[in-house]
């Protein structure tokens, strides 16, 4: 492994993705052979949960992790303003414990980094990041000297930011497929390994077939020859043993059962509005959800997307409007917080009150209907404490499936799936002829899923937009003004009111600024190069080992980047007036 590399690795839940990366990371040892470190590597990790002690602030986080690092006083201080101000923390003294889980995850990614890794290990590093949280981590991993390893089911993250991708499948040969490239190159690579693999596993069959019709007519095993053919048909019989187990098709079986309502207009909001306090997640919302609409539900951390969620539920009330219901309308929702009982038995979370279950109208037997989910008969024993993310979110997609459904409400279901699953899931939820309402981190599903997007912005507001893309075009602008929607947990009321007010504000759009604005695309792409070089220029051993130096180059980058940000909020401003 070198400087820059960026290995994504990927695979089925069981197949050792987690395990590698402890032992990357020297936690675990391996069975067999063994992991070279080169001596005085930096190897940090940074695990799937990110939890913090109680009483903990974001600043002695930041300051155990120094002190673990044995950081010099002299540089400490350039260190935290230039890595914790680019991951959007303002208030240092916040609790740790209590910050929600994508701005935890996201402290525990700036822990690892201020101590200047060799070696930067992620664990589901998108789990509970919101898509301006993702953005962030893309732009930090693409421009980072460290090298990484990313386990991770993201396919967008994976397609902008591994240079690498491995594969843990015990269906290749060696149980992995390591290609040079991102996402959509190791895609092409692995079909035209499993094409080779497919003709190799047919020529082996017919090999087969023709050594069993002479073992058939009892050769006699008199010669040297026959001897020698009768060992090779053995081992051909055991080989293809082993190849139809390797490659023998699992996959979850997904499939959510709407019901037969006729009714078009299921969920109508009306002037909607929700406060928490003095503070507006959303105001003013007029929606219909129509049956078989799929609505991507978008927007920064804190902006209101699991309280509108838990409003359509019929949960919580609005502040003003009127939310209505179609008459007897069912709803099932999915919840990102994952509580299932930890001590009853698959068998019980699975059946809860006998060993069948009642799908579309048949029974099913448990063990039958655990094997759609991709459990074992000797797994319905065990406590559901002890199964892994991915297991847990199965069986709550089980348990879902169990109750028809005019709307499904759908919290982040993607977090712990592994790529196999989440591609059965989508084909499911494009065939639900129900409505769907998706909070998902995962681009790629609201990309292939939603027939609209519903956007949060943060401050207030609530946007609709044709598709995934619109929206991200949108909240790219907005993101860069002030950086304002990064932190909605961290701004005041008054903060969030005034800056939506100021958003708000439109003039008389003049020949100077349409002029202007021609221009700006291109004063933004030039800035951009002239904040890399500066980066660069940090970069240089010879500053980083010279205080004065250093601190003057971290105080020209920041200029830079304060450069950009004010050229895209002057962007946004020029866009609002001309429209």
């Amino acid at each position: 492994m070198s400087d820059g590399d960026r290995i994504g690795v990927i695979g089925p839940n069981g197949s050792g993705k987690s395990t590698l990366l402890e032992m990357l990371h020297g936690r675990v040892k391996p069975d067999s052979g063994g992991v070279a470190v080169r001596k005085g590597t930096r190897v940090r990790c940074v695990l799937q949960i990110s939890e913090f002690a109680r009483g903990e602030t974001i600043r002695t986080v930041i300051d155990k992790a120094l002190d673990q690092a044995r950081i010099p006083d002299t540089e400490r201080l350039t260190r935290i303003a230039e890595i914790l101000g680019r991951a959007g923390f303002t208030d240092l003294d916040a609790d740790a414990a209590t910050l929600s889980g994508g701005w935890r995850k996201r402290l525990a990614i700036v822990e690892a980094l201020v101590q200047k890794p060799d070696i930067l290990l992620l664990d589901e590093p998108t789990n509970h990041l919101d898509l301006a949280g993702i953005k962030w981590l893309e732009t930090l991993l693409q421009s980072a000297p460290f090298a990484s390893v990313i386990v991770s089911h993201d396919r967008y993250f994976l397609e902008n930011v591994a240079n690498e991708i491995v594969e843990l499948n015990p269906a290749y040969e060696d149980g992995a497929l390591r290609v040079s490239g991102n996402y959509s190159t190791f895609l092409e690579a692995k079909e035209v390994y499993l094409h080779a693999q497919r003709n190799r596993q047919e020529a082996l069959e017919n090999r087969v077939h023709t050594e069993i019709d002479w073992l058939r007519r009892g050769p006699k095993a008199r010669t040297t020859k026959s001897k020698a053919r009768i060992d090779k048909a053995h081992k051909m019989i055991g080989e293809l043993a082993e190849m139809n187990a390797r490659t023998r098709s699992t996959s979850a079986k997904i499939d959510f059962s709407a019901s037969d309502r006729q009714t078009k207009q299921l969920l109508t909001l009306d002037g909607v509005s929700y406060a928490m306090g003095e503070r507006t997640l959303f105001g003013d919302i007029h929606f219909i959800i129509t049956s078989g609409m799929r609505v991507g539900l978008v927007g920064p951390n804190g902006s209101g997307k699991t309280t509108l969620l838990r409003l359509l539920k019929g949960e919580l009330k609005p502040t003003r409007g009127n939310m209505r219901q179609a008459e007897s309308l069912r709803i099932v929702y999915f919840d990102q917080n994952r509580e299932l009982d930890p001590d009853i038995t698959l068998r019980r979370a699975l059946a809860p009150d006998s060993d069948s279950v009642i799908y579309q109208d048949r029974v099913i037997h448990v063990a039958a209907w655990s094997a759609r989910f991709l459990f074992t008969g000797e797994n319905l024993n065990q406590r559901i404490g002890r199964l892994s993310g991915g297991e847990r979110a199965r069986v709550l997609i089980a348990q879902l499936m169990l109750q028809p459904a005019d709307v499904l409400l759908l919290d982040e279901p993607t977090n712990d799936l592994d790529i196999p699953t989440l591609e059965v899931l989508e084909e499911s939820l494009l065939e639900y002829r129900g409505a769907l309402v998706l909070v998902t981190h995962d681009r790629y599903m609201l990309d292939r899923i939603s027939t609209v997007v519903f956007g949060l912005d943060g401050l207030g507001g609530a946007e609709r937009f044709a598709d995934y893309s619109q929206w991200e075009a949108w909240q790219r602008s907005q993101l860069a003004a002030g950086k304002i929607n990064q932190s909605v947990e961290t701004q005041s009321p008054s903060g969030v009111a005034n800056a939506r007010k100021a958003s708000l504000t439109k003039k008389k759009f003049s020949y100077k600024e349409a002029r202007e604005l021609e221009t700006i695309e291109q004063r933004i792409a030039d800035a951009e190069r002239e904040l890399q070089a500066k980066h660069d220029v940090l970069q240089d051993v010879a500053i980083m080992s010279d205080g004065a130096r250093l601190h003057a180059a971290s105080m020209e980058m920041d200029a830079a980047q304060r450069t950009i940000d004010q050229l895209y909020a002057r962007w946004v401003e020029l866009e609002q007036k001309k429209n």
